[in-house]
């Protein structure tokens, strides 16, 4: 859940306040309840929406499997490594879709 310390940072990164209870007590200009609200719901829509991005990201090949994978294939001539990154890779994909 977004926050609305995050909507208000993300409106205006320089504003102050206090924030206490969901009260906010603003020390520069305030922004509007509706504004921040609106801010908050537009923010968790984007978050939302790379969800699929945050698990494949955790769920992908290893940096290293890859790199092993990839040099065993062009310098040794074994793509065994490689026909398997391939398949985990896809595999993430194909289970995380867009």
């Amino acid at each position: 859940m977004i926050t609305k310390l995050e909507a208000i940072r993300s409106l205006d990164p320089n504003a102050q306040c206090r924030l206490a209870d969901d009260e906010v007590t603003w020390i520069t200009a305030p922004i509007s309840e509706a504004d921040i609200s609106a801010e908050q719901v537009r923010l968790q829509v984007e978050y939302d929406a790379q969800d699929y991005a945050r698990k494949r990201e955790a769920e992908y090949p290893s940096t290293k499997d890859f790199m092993e994978a990839y040099t065993e294939k062009e310098i040794g001539g074994d793509s065994t490594k490689w026909d398997t990154y391939v398949i985990n890779y896809n595999k993430v994909r194909t289970e995380n879709p867009k």
